[in-house]
């Protein structure tokens, strides 16, 4: 018999629907209420780890999740189960994906719907993900996001819609597998990425998009002591507006590392055109390019690798998704 921990950490699966159709934390989480159908094949222990709507997650929490999965592999568990929020659902899942050690399944789940809606998703993707960490095949896959009959990567999962069942998607590569029937089926393997074991989470990390007519006002406003860290999602294959230059290279001189994805939802950023602004210049400039990321995941990389001690050419290394 497998045995899985569920970590419930709050969001829309643990909320109820009140009289006036608002949706609302619950008193107590509806999950802990329902009986799990599996038989002699799983057991499920319920852990009630925080009740945080997803807007209010931080990476100080995260770490403390990141510390409780720890501690229960210490302890013999055979995966993990957390439910969560879905607005910040993707960070948490990339954060635990790059610090975790990759052994025991750990998947993250949460709802559409609260659990008093009509056609609440909440119950079902909760049985969905218990089956998908109990999963032999999910051993060695990373953290797994599970959401309407699907197995994503935490790595390129994404948030796509407000308030659609199914909203979750991998842009360009796609899940690598389905939930049929009560089964888990794998048709993909996740690429090997570099683990950063951390102890503690650095702040003042940011995130900016650029957008046509950008100057360097903002970034003027970054340039401070306490800044640790940028990344930038920038236009198209991976450009900026000319007068955003200026300033952006006075923090480099500062040595403040600024990373640059693209604002598309698709395809990667790359130094490839040649002009001010363009990515040929941005790359000489000292700007690291990390392909693949949407900006928020690539701040959660960014913040885990200075929360691990990384610099200069190592950090840029393990930012660079192509190599790590």
């Amino acid at each position: 018999m497998k045995h899985i921990l569920a970590l419930h950490t709050g969001g829309t699966i643990s909320m109820t629907q009140n009289e006036a159709g608002n949706i609302e934390p619950s008193a107590h989480n509806p999950l802990l209420q329902t009986d799990q159908p599996f038989n002699d094949e799983i057991s499920v222990t319920a852990e009630d780890f925080s009740n945080l709507p997803s807007p209010h997650m931080t990476p100080k929490v995260m770490l403390k999740l990141h510390d409780r999965i720890l501690k229960a592999e210490a302890e013999g568990i055979d995966g993990v189960v957390v439910t969560h929020g879905t607005d910040t659902l993707e960070e948490t899942a990339y954060f635990l994906d790059l610090t975790l050690p990759n052994t025991i399944p750990v998947v993250l789940t949460g709802a559409m719907r609260s659990a008093n809606e009509i056609g609440s998703d909440g119950l079902y993707n909760f049985q969905s993900a218990i089956r998908a960490a109990a999963s032999d095949e999910a051993y060695g896959m990373g953290v797994l996001v599970v959401m309407n009959d699907e197995v994503h990567t935490a790595r390129y999962v994404t948030k796509t819609q407000t308030t659609n069942v199914a909203t979750f998607r991998t842009p360009t590569f796609g899940p690598i597998g389905l939930i049929s029937k009560g089964k888990v089926r794998f048709f993909q393997k996740l690429l090997h990425q570099e683990v950063c074991p951390i102890d503690h989470v650095v702040d003042h990390v940011f995130l900016l998009k650029a957008y046509a007519g950008m100057d360097g006002e903002q970034f003027e406003l970054l340039d401070r002591p306490d800044t640790n860290g940028l990344v930038i999602e920038a236009l198209g294959a991976g450009n900026l507006p000319p007068a955003t230059l200026p300033a952006i290279q006075k923090m480099l001189d500062r040595h403040i590392p600024i990373v640059l994805v693209s604002r598309c939802p698709n395809g990667i950023a790359q130094d490839i055109y040649d002009y001010e602004g363009g990515g040929v210049e941005l790359k000489k400039m000292g700007i690291t390019f990390c392909q693949g990321l949407n900006g928020q995941k690539a701040r959660i990389k960014l913040l885990v690798g200075l929360s691990g001690g990384k610099q200069g050419d190592e950090l840029k290394h393990f930012l660079d998704n192509a190599v790590s």
